[in-house]
């Protein structure tokens, strides 16, 4: 069983920088890739940006060029360096990871509010 936990939410004006943190039960190495998801009040849960082995990345394009996802090997933490924040950034952040099956592992998610 794989145990993710996030942290690094919190409130955020306009233009504002955040990096979420999502430190998991054991060694990020071993899982096949690990993504960043987010979920707004009323709407559907949606990739954010996802990391695999390699140099592999995926950005959707509404955070393309503002957001960098990475991880840290020696800390088995995963990263959301999130710049220059907008309302629509708004969500519930959730880490999420695989071993390359079908199993999926979840954060409880963590609240990121852009707000004037």
């Amino acid at each position: 069983q794989v145990q993710l936990v996030e942290s690094g939410g919190g409130l955020v004006q306009p233009g504002g920088s955040l990096r979420l943190s999502c430190a998991a039960s054991m060694r990020i190495a071993m899982l096949y890739r690990m993504r960043w998801y987010r979920q707004a009040l009323g709407t559907q849960r949606e990739l954010v940006a996802e990391i695999g082995r390699g140099d592999y990345t995926f950005y959707a394009d509404s955070v393309k060029g503002r957001f960098t996802i990475s991880r840290d090997s020696a800390k088995n933490t995963l990263y959301l360096q999130m710049n220059s924040l907008k309302l629509e950034d708004t969500a519930v952040y959730f880490c999420n990871g695989d071993l390359g099956g079908v199993q999926q592992y979840w954060g409880q998610g963590i609240q990121v509010t852009v707000s004037a």
